[in-house]
């Protein structure tokens, strides 16, 4: 796991994918009228990668998109609002336009989901809520000590848990 951490990570800086969520962050801001909120991009992006990465997200799209069973997403949908309330008061309202990249993340896994159905082993499932732990874990990180994790450029790790299932040990 700690090569797919790394090889991940490594490939996520190469494209910048936290600085994509900066821009789109940036240009929602403008569109929504926000243009003076300083913070708007930072709750923006803290907020859209803590509902967004975690096992939850994963694992319930994936169960949704195979078997039909949303049950793991309605929960989390639950939790996510309660979470996103409270981050919508501490960090601002950026927070709330958190839901496009949720509906974008969740909804391309549960439809592309069935073409993954036949490398979605068990242990597949236990490496990618393993990564999204992990994932979390640094999304907490940025929220106690401030943004020291770059969690975005982590996202090819996700792809890379599953792969690692299939490398002979």
């Amino acid at each position: 796991m700690t090569i797919c951490l790394t090889l991940g990570t490594l490939i996520g800086e190469i494209i910048n994918i936290e600085g994509l969520f900066e821009r789109f962050g940036e240009w929602l801001k403008i569109k929504t009228g926000n243009a003076k909120d300083k913070d708007f991009v930072d709750a923006f992006v803290t907020a859209s990668l803590t509902v967004c990465i975690g096992a939850m997200a994963i694992i319930g799209a994936i169960q949704d998109g195979i078997l039909g069973d949303w049950s793991i997403l309605a929960t989390k949908a639950i939790l996510d609002f309660i979470i996103i309330m409270v981050m919508t008061c501490s960090l601002g309202k950026g927070c709330a336009f958190s839901a496009i990249p949720v509906l974008l993340f969740e909804g391309s896994i549960t439809i592309f989901a069935s073409f993954l159905k036949p490398v979605m082993t068990d242990l597949a499932m236990n490496y990618l809520s393993l990564i999204g732990s992990i994932l979390i874990f640094c999304v907490g990180l940025n929220l106690v000590w401030g943004k020291k994790v770059r969690v975005a450029n982590m996202l090819p790790d996700v792809v890379l848990a599953v792969v690692a299932a299939f490398l002979p040990i």
